[in-house]
């Protein structure tokens, strides 16, 4: 990580001199240490962090895991008074009990390194690109979007917090047969507004944004394209139209917190041959085959259930083809990671791609693929009725300005991303305790407040290094010292394991852990040393919280 890290720094000195003792006093062999962990245990009752320094050590000590954490143990010496308790338990764990004081050190770190809290380097000199919503521009963004675009865009945060270069790409998917029925739609619907009588096809949109572009349309070009021969007229047409719904999901994203580096048009890969070019190799290398009149692809030895058609016996190129060309032109591009964020309906699609970068030598293991599940909208619990073929759903834009952007992403998150969720509308709007942004971010206005009323007595926040903080002798400010201490670890995880969701969580136990606090004591008190002390503490949760919640793009208030 990029701060110190003086807890985990000081027990690790502790455990290596206690080797080091151990093999002195010949109860240990001496031999050379292979890599061991010093972790957070799962079970917080198995104390505040374990190693498996004895479990690892076996084979070469030629000895019981067991016997070597009593004799590391044994030649443990503590002489600045960290730890309050060991023990070996299982296999050969050592589980380690910290003294209280020793969680203070945290808020000297929150303090020094303030907005940075929480940055590390362990993803330094690696590059990732995280391609994420890509919907198809023929109609307005919905909740579902929506979802994948704060999952989508807190990762990039969370990935860029952790050191790693980050790009963001939008896939502009502006070709192809749904292209297609978005001009014939508008089509349809603008000689209907002339008077003559259509047949609408079930497949095609139906959405009340389509008569808006019919009318558009005529007021734009009168009966031009009465006259027009119709797949002329579909192309025009779709083109137009794609480009004004893009132009609204741009708007709708950049209201919603969320930015793109790059806009990668497919159209353009077909318009420059990159797609013919990939197909073309791919059949000089011998991956690709012809039968029966089609293109195949080799994917069923790397992964994949079957072989997959590139091009249909009747030259059109499949969906799959453009994809192929799109993912080797990131890796082309040099990104040693990629990430797609997709709706849970591609889960079947994600062996056929990763078995098509592996027949090309690419490993698939560099393509990760988060699939976002659904989200079903709630008003008080009751379903909100949606039904994409008729055209009646509820756009990412309607609940952005019902919920306020700030709810939106953050009950966006408040589920791991292949999870269902369900997004109640009434609840997000509520300043209670059962609406978890209001929640954390009361947390943080509170603490503002605190602070506020503290100036008005005269009463100064000492710093951290000057603060009584030994003072701090509640289990409840234990418990918040440590969680502080954690956050950066955290941060760290979301981002090597690709869950956006985990800050999130984090910032609810914070913000339930200050609430429960700031119940139970007083801050403002005639003892000025406690005071001052929990004062610090508060403004290190505030500190905290205030990254936290900026990370997810979501504002931390003052006042609420």
């Amino acid at each position: 990580m990029e701060q110190d890290d003086p807890v985990r720094d000081n027990l690790t000195d502790l455990i290596l001199e206690a080797h080091r003792a151990a093999v002195a006093a010949g109860t240990l062999p001496d031999t050379p240490l292979p890599p061991w962990k010093l972790e957070l245990p799962n079970n917080p009752d198995h104390g505040d962090y374990a190693t498996n320094l004895a479990m690892v050590l076996a084979r070469a000590a030629k000895m019981a895991p067991r016997a070597i954490a009593a004799a590391l143990l044994d030649a443990l010496d503590d002489p600045n008074g960290l730890l309050a308790g060991t023990e070996v338990a299982g296999p050969g764990f050592i589980n380690f009990r910290l003294q209280p004081a020793a969680w203070n050190q945290v808020l000297g770190a929150v303090e020094e390194q303030a907005d940075r809290y929480g940055f590390s380097r362990v993803g330094e000199g690696r590059s990732v690109q995280v391609e994420f919503v890509s919907a198809n521009p023929t109609g307005p963004l919905h909740v579902g979007h929506g979802r994948g675009a704060v999952v989508g865009d807190t990762l990039a945060r969370i990935l860029a917090a952790a050191g790693f270069t980050v790009q963001r790409e939008y896939y502009v998917n502006d070709a192809g047969n749904q292209m297609g029925i978005l001009g014939r739609s508008v089509y349809l619907r603008y000689l209907e507004a002339g008077g003559r009588a259509v047949e609408f096809p079930e497949n095609h949109y139906r959405g009340e944004y389509i008569r808006e572009f019919a009318a558009a349309a005529r007021q734009k070009w009168g009966a031009r394209f009465e006259d027009t021969p119709e797949a002329a007229a579909v192309e025009e047409l779709g083109l137009w139209a794609g480009g004004l719904i893009l132009d609204d999901i741009r708007d709708d994203l950049a209201r919603f917190g969320v930015r793109f580096d790059r806009w990668f048009s497919e159209k353009q890969l077909h318009d420059t041959g990159e797609v013919e070019r990939i197909l073309g190799e791919l059949e000089e290398r011998g991956v690709a085959y012809r039968e029966e009149g089609a293109l195949w692809l080799r994917t069923a030895g790397h992964g994949d259930d079957k072989n997959r058609v590139l091009v249909k016996g009747d030259g059109l190129k499949t969906y799959f083809a453009s994809d192929i060309a799109y993912h080797l032109d990131k890796f082309a591009r040099g990104f040693d990671q990629v990430v797609n964020v997709w709706g849970a309906d591609h889960h079947g699609y994600v062996p056929r791609v990763k078995a098509a970068l592996d027949t090309v030598g690419i490993d698939p293991e560099r393509l990760h693929v988060l699939l976002v599940q659904f989200v079903s909208l709630l008003r008080d619990g009751k379903p909100v009725g949606m039904s994409t073929r008729s055209g009646e759903f509820v756009t990412l834009r309607q609940v952005v300005e019902e919920v306020g952007r700030d709810a939106a992403r953050f009950l966006f998150l408040t589920r791991s991303c292949d999870t269902a969720l369900d997004f109640d509308l009434e609840v997000a709007k509520r300043q209670t305790a059962d609406n978890p942004v209001f929640y954390v971010q009361y947390a943080h206005a509170r603490i503002c407040s605190v602070y506020r009323q503290a100036a008005a007595e005269g009463l100064a926040v000492p710093r951290a290094d000057a603060a009584a903080l030994f003072r701090l002798q509640m289990d409840e400010e234990r418990e918040l010292l440590k969680l502080l201490y954690h956050y950066p670890e955290t941060v760290e995880g979301a981002a090597l394991f690709r869950e956006p969701h985990r800050p999130v969580y984090y910032l609810q136990e914070l913000a339930a852990r200050f609430h429960s606090y700031y119940n139970k004591c007083r801050f403002l008190d005639e003892d000025r040393e406690l005071s001052g002390a929990r004062l610090t503490l508060a403004g290190g949760v505030r500190q905290v919280l205030r990254n936290g919640l900026t990370l997810l793009g979501v504002a931390a208030p003052e006042t609420m």
